[in-house]
Formats: C-alpha cells, sequence, structure tokens
C-alpha cells in the first residue's frame, strides 16, 4: 500500500515559469525532466504539500559553477544581489496563476488549499492538496499591501528570505562547512511582517533564515513556526541546517521541521552527489526526532529545486525513503506523523480550525 504524504515544500511552479507553454503537458503526462508531474506523483503517493512561489537570481551571481562547487567541498559562495518588489511581483504573479491554472484546468486532479478541512477532502477525494507558499518575500513591498493581495489569491506560508537579502531581513549563504549565524536579524520591515502573517495566520517558514533572524522569528510570533526544509546541522555543517539551540526554538513554539532531501543538506561530506545511501536521511531524522519529538518532524522534499539522492530520485521514489524508515525501525504510526499527519496538525495548530 502506497503511503500518502504531505510535503512542505517544492519548487514545481519555479519549473513551470520556464516553461509556460508546455504547462498540460509537464503536469498531466511529464515531459520527462524534473522531480514532479503528476503521474509520479501518483506513483509515489505524493497527496499534498507546499508550492512554493521564488524569485530566481542569475546563477552567475553565485560564482561560475555553483554545482561543480556543491560538490567540491569545502565552498563559500557569494550571495545573489537583492531583488525589490518591483522587479519581483510580476514573476510572483505568474507563478500564482500557474498554481490557480492547475486548479481550473484539472479540477479533478488538483485543489489549491486555505484550510486543513480543505487539505483533508482533496486527498480524500484524490486531488493534490496544494498550498501557495512564499519562499523569500521579495515580491511583498514594505508596506506590506502585496501581503494581503496573495493572502487573497490563497497565501497561507511564508519564508521572510530565500538566501540572498530583502528588506525583511537575511538568509544564509551557501557555505560549507559553515554556522547559520551570518549576520544580522529580521529589519523593523521584517519584523512588521511577521506580526502581519501571525495575524493572518500564515505560516512562517525560517528554512534560509539566519540564525538571528530565527531569534527574532522565535521572539516575535505568537504561534508555532516551521523550517519546511532544513536538516540538522549536528550532522551535516552546512549554513542551511539547523543548529540544535534552533531545533528547540522551534520545538518550544511546538512548530515543525521538514527533512529536506537535498543532498548536500544530507551528507556529512556536504557533497552534492547523488550517488548515496539514504543512510544520512536516516541519522537526520533520528536527530531532529531526539531534539523535537516525535509530532514536530515532517518531510520537506525541495522537489524540482536541489538534487535528489539516487534511491529516491523524484517523486515516485517517495515509497523508497518510506520503505527506508521501516527498514531502519520506525513503526507504521510514526511513519504517519512523518508522511502526513505532523504537518497538518502544525496547520491547524497555526491556521485554526
Amino acid at each position: 500500500m502506497t503511503i500518502p504524504v504531505f510535503d512542505g515544500h517544492n519548487d514545481f511552479l519555479l519549473r513551470l515559469l520556464s516553461r509556460p507553454e508546455r504547462r498540460a503537458k509537464i503536469w498531466k503526462t511529464g515531459d520527462g525532466t524534473g522531480h514532479l508531474d503528476l503521474p509520479r506523483m501518483r506513483v509515489g503517493g505524493f497527496a499534498g504539500g507546499m508550492f512554493a512561489i521564488y524569485i530566481p537570481s542569475p546563477l552567475a551571481e553565485m560564482g561560475p559553477d555553483p554545482d561543480a562547487a556543491m560538490d567540491n567541498p569545502p565552498y563559500d559562495m557569494p550571495l545573489p544581489s537583492p531583488i525589490d518588489h518591483v522587479t519581483a511581483q510580476p514573476i510572483a504573479l505568474a507563478m500564482a496563476g500557474h498554481l490557480l491554472a492547475l486548479e481550473r484546468e484539472t479540477p479533478d486532479d488538483f485543489a489549491l488549499c486555505r484550510s486543513v478541512a480543505e487539505i483533508e477532502v482533496a486527498m480524500a477525494t484524490g486531488r493534490i492538496a496544494a498550498v501557495m507558499h512564499m519562499e523569500g518575500a521579495e515580491a511583498i513591498d514594505p508596506d506590506l499591501d502585496a501581503l494581503y493581495l496573495f493572502h487573497g489569491m490563497g497565501l497561507r506560508s511564508l519564508g521572510p528570505v530565500w538566501s540572498r537579502p530583502t528588506v525583511f531581513g537575511h538568509g544564509v549563504p551557501f557555505r560549507f562547512p559553515g554556522s547559520p549565524d551570518t549576520g544580522p536579524g529580521l529589519t523593523d520591515a521584517g519584523k512588521r511582517l511577521i506580526r502581519a502573517c501571525n495575524a493572518l495566520r500564515i505560516v512562517v517558514d525560517v528554512s534560509h533564515l539566519n540564525a538571528r533572524g530565527v531569534d527574532d522569528v522565535a521572539a516575535l510570533t505568537d504561534r508555532p513556526f516551521v523550517a519546511s526544509h532544513s536538516n540538522a546541522h549536528a550532522i551535516a555543517a552546512s549554513t542551511r541546517n539547523l543548529t540544535d539551540r534552533q531545533l528547540d526554538l522551534i520545538a518550544e513554539r511546538d512548530g515543525l521541521v521538514g527533512l529536506n532531501f537535498a543532498t548536500s543538506f544530507l551528507r556529512e561530506d556536504g557533497r552534492q552527489s547523488p550517488e548515496m545511501t539514504l543512510d544520512p536521511m536516516m541519522r537526520h531524522l533520528d536527530h531532529l526526532i531526539g531534539r523535537l519529538g516525535e509530532d514536530r518532524v515532517g518531510l520537506g522534499s525541495d522537489f524540482d529545486g536541489a538534487e535528489m539522492p539516487a534511491p529516491i530520485r523524484d517523486a515516485a521514489g517517495l515509497p523508497v525513503l518510506i520503505e527506508a524508515m521501516r527498514s531502519h525501525g520506525f513503526g507504521e504510526a510514526l511513519i504517519a506523523k512523518l508522511a502526513r499527519e505532523n504537518w497538518l496538525a502544525v496547520l491547524r495548530r497555526i491556521w485554526g480550525g
């Protein structure tokens, strides 16, 4: 029996952004690229997740060959330049448009969800349950007017930064080995953004945020917060991974961490190579569960946004991960929590209902 999975992070909309004329092909039958499409989701049990709106930076800003650098640690890539909201908004609107169009064009297969009840109905009726997420708030103006616009369109989860700086805060660079304590915390605009997200019951996601920014979120938020796709720094010393202190802050606020499948954040040697077993994933899960408890850990694949371990490869490979959990000694109740139940529970704690 295929185990249904609710996934905390993917970049499928970014893949559609580069090839909008092929949306129907990419989605309905697959085009032989990437990690996500409807057929592979069906095979793998991908029942729903957070679909990210992300404004890409020119790869050249991260060095001449970022992939080669990340496969040969140590590395320390420069942060891309900031992107203002005037530049970012049209791109973000196009990505939101793709998400809304998928629901309109394939209503029997896809549902844009704004509550846990809607997610549960979609999953029960065999539709992919999608939640609109924003990875980096570049499309939001400092006065936050656009936040209310995107919320009206369905935005229910937001990370203040990707790794480049924004008017709201500072992200971590791609560095290995390295600490996430890399600079100042949230700006005044960033603190207003967190308070507004709390008021609107938008999930606050601290993946990519630096250590002082995470501290600021913990001090400001009156609701649980999450790291949708981050791993344990104690296992792999990437700046993108969370220290035990950060994990404890998330646990104290009754939040959640989603295990990132990206090889460079899983492997203890920091390499990006997909040639690996799933043992590092089990070590990260053991550590995350040890710090956060069994009820505050989920999955955050980063499908279509990162290199996947060869045994998983794409969404169709999710059952391989589930079987690895069984072989590792996780019981069926814990597997169900990690696969979907913990995500739905934390969303209910944040959204209500």
